[in-house]
């Protein structure tokens, strides 16, 4: 089991928004440098044009820097599982994040099984374990019976219990439901705050430690550090009245503030 970050934590710095965004190898030094030895890369659809030399730059990077890479993306149609399949095989990535909806493909769970019993062996065979992420737009039920179904060592879930609250699902249920399969974990906490008047809640994210993640219990449950799964902090921060700078400012304070809280956990 090991702590490490993801594109999430950069969501600003790397936007449009950034004078100069950050590329990913300012993120993985940056990720070294507070301490951190995974990078999960996710959601960030550039990485999908870097050739093989361009991956294997990337991977020489994380190499030097003692960084062990994870990639994240979204669908599971298997063309496209077995394009980020082809891509693990070039970073040393052995664990590839994903979701079951994309835009313009929802799958039910008899669909889903079906496509993911097209990929995972694929997966099985080159030592790469997919992790289905859970989030409000499928139920954590439906996806820990997906999960059962196809029925592989080499398929589980991503746990990321705020995600589910938008579906008035409990964080701790989601733990319970999910722990079993657990494949890697996402750290990121949440809150309410009531908006201007009174009138209705913003859900936002806050530094860990100061929301509704209870994140003690959540390891209880998995036990990460016997399984080897790794945890990866992510954010919820939303954009600051100061403006980009502000903004960038307190992402790094939430990002080093995070993965310190982890390292004194241990």
């Amino acid at each position: 089991m090991a702590y490490g970050i993801s594109t999430y934590a950069y969501f600003w710095r790397h936007s449009a928004l950034a004078a100069e965004p950050m590329t990913l190898t300012a993120m993985l030094r940056d990720t070294a440098e507070l301490g951190g030895r995974v990078f999960q890369i996710c959601d960030y659809a550039p990485v999908e044009t870097y050739d093989r030399a361009r991956l294997a730059d990337l991977r020489a990077t994380a190499d030097d820097l003692g960084l062990t890479l994870e990639l994240g993306t979204r669908g599971i149609r298997p063309g496209h599982l077995l394009t980020y399949l082809d891509m693990a095989g070039e970073l040393g990535v052995t664990l590839v994040r994903s979701m079951l909806n994309t835009a313009d493909h929802r799958p039910d769970t008899t669909e889903a099984v079906a496509l993911l019993k097209e990929a995972v062996p694929r997966y099985a065979d080159a030592g790469v374990t997919l992790g289905l992420e859970t989030y409000e737009q499928v139920a954590t039920d439906d996806l820990v019976s997906v999960v059962r179904a196809v029925d592989s060592p080499r398929l589980g879930i991503v746990l990321d219990p705020g995600n589910s609250v938008a579906r008035l699902e409990r964080p701790a249920d989601v733990v319970a439901a999910t722990a079993p399969y657990v494949v890697n974990i996402h750290v990121k906490d949440f809150a309410f705050t009531r908006r201007d008047g009174w009138v209705g809640f913003t859900y936002a994210g806050c530094p860990l430690g100061e929301g509704f993640l209870d994140h003690a219990g959540m390891v209880a449950a998995v036990r990460p550090g016997e399984r080897g799964i790794n945890q990866i902090v992510e954010h919820w921060l939303p954009w600051q009245d100061g403006g980009f700078d502000a903004t960038a400012r307190l992402e790094h304070q939430w990002t080093q503030h995070s993965i310190n809280t982890l390292l004194r956990s241990e």
